[in-house]
């Protein structure tokens, strides 16, 4: 029985498909992983630390958990994320790296949560009501900017390599037709200035906000810093 010379072509044409994707998947990964630790990271790492240290010591004053508990659950994230970018697993790294942010946030608001309960079922000094109140307050400002870092354009490598998703953000640098401008990327510092005005202002001020997600993450960071705002505010005219 002779064989269809057609559909051994097809075959071949389909073989040669599969082949050439694989062939683009791999180069893919391959340039990712090449870029994954040439990312600048070194402020992004600091934030993380910070903020670990900030959720400790608001844990441990307010009395939500013992402080080895929240601790070493941050310590295990932050060296898990340190060595999925240190073998260049681009993957697991933003997986582990929004995993990482998750918990932090999580934490951030069952501390503001305690905050306010605080307030209104507990005898606490203005002191130290004020003074967890700030750290959740400056919390608040690095969780956000790491969230920002993190999304904006489908995450720092995709900006560093050049190849980003649709922006999230629009900063003033790139709205402005001045040849010094021309090629100017976001750095963590430029984030962290994005959260520092919505936590103060309630809004992004300067920076156009594109995406959805990127509008619902401000709106949750206006929320967390007007509700610490409100409680040292009800404290200051004696509610509770």
């Amino acid at each position: 029985m002779s064989r269809d010379p057609h559909g051994s072509d097809a075959e071949t044409r389909n073989h040669a498909q599969r082949s050439s994707l694989e062939s683009r998947i791999e180069a893919e990964i391959d340039e990712l992983a090449h870029y994954a630790r040439r990312v600048p990271r070194a402020l992004f790492f600091g934030a993380l630390v910070l903020i670990g240290i900030l959720l400790t010591v608001a844990s441990m004053a307010m009395h939500i958990a013992p402080w080895w508990m929240s601790a070493g659950l941050f310590a295990v994230l932050v060296a898990l994320l340190a060595a999925a970018i240190w073998q260049e697993h681009d993957v697991w790294a933003r997986r582990l790296a929004l995993t990482t942010i998750s918990v932090l946030t999580l934490f951030l608001v069952v501390s503001i949560t305690y905050l306010v309960h605080a307030l209104f079922h507990e005898n606490i000094s203005a002191v130290a009501l004020f003074r967890d109140a700030l750290l959740l307050w400056v919390t608040n400002i690095f969780v956000f900017a790491v969230w920002y870092w993190e999304i904006d354009r489908g995450g720092p490598i995709r900006r560093h390599r050049g190849h980003p998703e649709p922006p999230d953000l629009l900063f003033p640098q790139m709205m402005v037709d001045v040849p010094e401008w021309n090629g100017w990327q976001p750095t963590f510092i430029d984030y962290l200035y994005l959260a520092f005005n919505t936590n103060t202002a309630f809004s992004p001020t300067d920076t156009a906000v594109l995406s959805r997600r990127m509008k619902l993450l401000m709106m949750t960071q206006s929320v967390l810093a007007l509700v610490v705002v409100a409680v040292v505010a009800g404290r200051a005219i004696n509610i509770g």
